[in-house]
């Protein structure tokens, strides 16, 4: 496995624990963590001394209604923001070790208070915009959250929350103005709430002092929206955000792909998720500029052309429309044109495949024809991020195709504090891996005898991967049972994956999302949605099985366009949800399921028997998926209940 050093054996079954392959790390990287940092405050400081005048938190202004240039904070701007707000906060009372709420889309006000935050060591508690009302006030009250900052067309949801919250919560801080309606009901129940210029005065002349602040010192709480339960609240030390953000930056060093000063990032993804919170870090400590959206999906791509980022994350849906969106324009684009592009496409991706970089594969092909695709995320995006869920592979060849930039998958949780494996850029062998584990973690794979995944195997070592060093979290607050269950002799468990030749981790389901059918076969679900999901036609696709049947069945969000065009030319009538009702409609998509299945050698067992097709997608508001839009499997089956009874008996 040529990108890894092995550090340990790997040890048989014993004493009722299962066998473990060897432990390896990253053959690149062993300095450890930058020199010089011993917290998350120390991230920034250093820059603010480094590069002051550097431009550091931008966002678009807004003119008679109408989106302007981006205007930026330079560093030592936001430092001394960052100090008023921190002394504001300690005149409240709240001090090292307090809990601070931070409730909002991303902007500039959100770093500074979090920045604030890191300063006097009071712990982040980020709450997210896609956590329902119930969530909100779970978080404020299982983390004694004293006082939040609130994006201003948030507060009335924190309004909601009260009196349960107030126990703990005294001070809410406004992004942004305070309407009187919400000044009285706060002052009705006992707590102050200021407007962001009132609250920057609030600390007055006085000056407080920094505390000192330790590697193990907690710097923020961040609460998981779980598959299933309420959520867990996980504890990140300085520690760890320190060592991911060497390992990100060595590994960025090692690929060629160095942060530089004059990078910029287009922050969209929610700050109050883990993998949006490393990014931004690793871009203050270079001194680079992060420039903030509008908050609309509709505008993204607006607000890209505008701010034309060198850096892009995202999470798989993410990339999954701009692939479709180029499909479509390439489908709908005339005879030449089409001809033109799969050519190009052809010869490029024939070059990478036989192992040349992606800037010098079709030098001619990119200023002729994909320098089009590269404007349409600003023209000067050199590497894609994508994260928080596996990338469909036919998705991340085609964008390290035609983006003329590097496309790099990780992998990792919140709990390991993001990305723990990255794929390497113009090694098109990683495709659909999430690559080798990055510097500073170790990792081994645990043997599940029970679904015949052996570590040890010396042809395809698989198992539950184990992820060992100073990334991990220290546990989930006030649930210690919880912890033990994850966190085994200092390894924390995750999902299923098979090591590939190369050294790279290959993710192949998840240990919750596997289980058995009525004959006794196993079920790796996830696997199977990563399949059916590439079919023509689907754009999303939940699969259903249980122990008490022999079969799979599944709920199809059917592409909108797609769909139409079939029945324009099979004579069948009607809105798209009357289509959807159609039963030559339902046949025709089981017949496309089926047909994906086969071609990637499916098992009997794990082809679908039964569908329904669903014209609206599984979303947030029916509470179907998380807000990285991972599948919420015992909500999808509570809603969709009699839809799966009503499949299962039209077989009987």
């Amino acid at each position: 496995m040529q990108h890894l050093v092995q550090v340990e054996e790997g040890r048989e079954a014993a004493d009722g624990a299962p066998s473990a392959g060897p432990t390896y790390r990253c053959a690149a990287g062993d300095k450890g963590a930058a020199p010089g940092l011993d917290c998350c405050w120390d991230i920034f400081r250093l820059s603010v001394e480094k590069c002051p005048g550097n431009k550091m938190l931008g966002r678009r202004e807004i003119v008679d209604g109408k989106a302007g240039n981006y205007t930026w904070l330079t560093y030592k701007e936001v430092y001394d923001t960052v100090i008023k707000v921190g002394a504001a906060i300690r005149s409240c009372g709240v001090g090292k070790g307090g809990r601070c709420g931070i409730y909002g889309a991303n902007s500039p006000e959100w770093v500074i208070s979090m920045q604030a935050c890191n300063a006097h060591g009071v712990y982040c508690v980020p709450l997210y915009d896609t956590l329902g009302a119930g969530a909100v006030e779970f978080v404020l009250c299982h983390a004694e959250v004293q006082i939040a900052f609130v994006e201003e067309k948030k507060i009335g949801e924190i309004l909601k929350t009260f009196p349960n919250s107030t126990k703990f919560l005294k001070t809410i801080v406004s992004f942004g103005k305070v309407n009187p309606e919400h000044k009285e009901k706060v002052e009705e129940n006992g707590l102050s709430i200021y407007s962001w210029e009132q609250f920057l005065q609030l600390g007055g002349e006085e000056k407080f002092e920094l505390p000192p602040k330790e590697k193990d010192d907690i710097c923020t709480i961040m609460y998981t929206s779980g598959t299933t339960g309420d959520p867990k609240g996980v504890l990140i030390s300085n520690k760890s955000i320190i060592t991911i953000v060497s390992a990100v930056d060595e590994f960025l060093r090692i690929s060629g792909e160095e942060l530089r000063e004059d990078d910029v990032y287009i922050s969209y993804l929610p700050l109050a998720h883990i993998f949006d919170r490393v990014i931004e870090e690793v871009f203050i400590h270079h001194g680079a500029s992060i420039g903030f959206w509008r908050g609309d999906v509709k505008l993204l791509v607006e607000d890209i052309g505008e701010l034309k980022p060198t850096v892009f994350c995202a999470v798989p849906r993410v990339l999954d429309r701009i692939y479709g969106g180029l499909q479509d324009k390439i489908t709908t684009g005339g005879f030449l044109k089409k001809t033109l592009f799969n050519v190009a496409y052809k010869y490029k991706q024939g070059n990478m495949l036989k192992g040349s970089k992606h800037d010098e594969a079709a030098a001619v092909f990119d200023k002729l024809v994909f320098t089009k695709v590269k404007r349409g995320l600003g023209g000067r995006v050199r590497l894609i991020l994508s994260g928080a869920a596996p990338l469909s592979r036919h998705v991340e060849e085609y964008l390290r195709v035609v983006t003329c930039s590097h496309v790099l998958q990780g992998y990792g949780l919140t709990e390991t504090c993001a990305g723990s494996f990255v794929s390497l850029p113009n090694n098109m062998s990683m495709l659909g891996t999430v690559g080798p584990p990055v510097p500073y973690v170790e990792v081994r794979l645990e043997s599940v005898p029970e679904m015949g995944y052996d570590a040890l195997s010396s042809e395809t070592p698989r198992g539950e991967i184990c992820i060992r060093g100073d990334t991990l979290f220290s546990g989930y607050y006030k649930r210690e049972d919880l912890t033990k269950e994850v966190m085994v002799d200092g390894w924390f468990h995750t999902d299923i994956g098979e090591w590939q030749p190369d050294g790279s981790m290959k993710i192949i389901d998840r240990k919750k999302n596997i289980f058995k059918l009525s004959q006794g076969e196993y079920v790796a679900v996830e696997n199977l949605e990563n399949i059916f999901g590439q079919t023509p036609g689907v754009d999303s696709v939940w699969v259903y099985g249980n122990s008490f049947e022999s079969s799979l069945v599944a709920v199809v969000n059917p592409n909108k366009q797609a769909l139409e065009r079939w029945a324009e030319s099979n004579g069948v009538t009607g809105e798209f949800a009357t289509i959807c009702e159609d039963p030559k409609a339902k046949e025709f998509i089981l017949g496309e399921l089926t047909k994906m299945g086969k071609e990637k050698k499916l098992k009997g067992f794990e082809l679908i028997r039964a569908v329904h097709l669903d014209p609206v997608p599984f979303d947030m508001d029916r509470d179907l998926i998380t807000p990285t839009y991972k599948k919420k499997r015992p909500q999808l089956l509570k809603y969709y209940q009699s839809v799966i009874d009503g499949m299962y008996q039209s077989m009987k």
